[in-house]
């Protein structure tokens, strides 16, 4: 069951059981990682319930936190449909790299395929911080190139930081 709330005519957020929720740590992973999620094909909040059930069994990451999920238009490539989008706060040992390429791993298990920029997909998970470390690879941008620009990173982080 999900609680709903309109923002403004084409932001809405969504409370759950699982989204907008908290954890105690109690991980011995070493790295404190924040990560966008968000999808706009098929049934997405039922994809992040069990996106969430798929990081509370799986061992090298620990769930620490999740926000509201936002439903917020397209950016980019406009003739899709609207996103769903909300941030998760994991613990893990993994190094950045490695990280992004086990995020990736997790796209293409729940279907994501790449075929454009801004794209519909099924997942998109983006780190947005790692611990406080600053990355400019060709690879991975960390933190997120222009996160504190897109609403859909905003105002989830929000939720988490009240």
């Amino acid at each position: 069951m999900y609680i709903n709330r309109k923002l403004n005519e084409s932001l809405t957020t969504f409370k759950s059981l699982h989204f907008g929720s908290y954890n105690r740590p109690k991980s011995s992973h070493r790295y404190k990682v924040t990560v966008g999620i968000g999808g706009n094909v098929g049934d997405v909040k039922r994809r992040f319930e069990h996106l969430f059930t798929f990081f509370k069994k799986d061992k090298r990451v620990e769930l620490l936190q999740t926000s509201l999920i936002l439903k917020n238009p397209p950016f980019g490539f406009m003739d899709q449909d609207d996103f769903l989008n909300s941030i998760i706060v994991l613990q893990v040992s993994m190094q950045p790299i490695a990280f992004l390429d086990y995020l990736h791993r997790v796209e293409k298990k729940f279907a994501r395929k790449r075929s454009f920029a801004n794209a519909p997909r099924t997942l998109d998970l983006d780190i947005i911080f790692f611990d406080n470390r600053f990355i400019k690879t060709d690879r991975l941008i960390i933190p997120h190139a222009s996160w504190f620009e897109r609403q859909s990173v905003v105002i989830p982080l929000m939720d988490i930081n009240k």
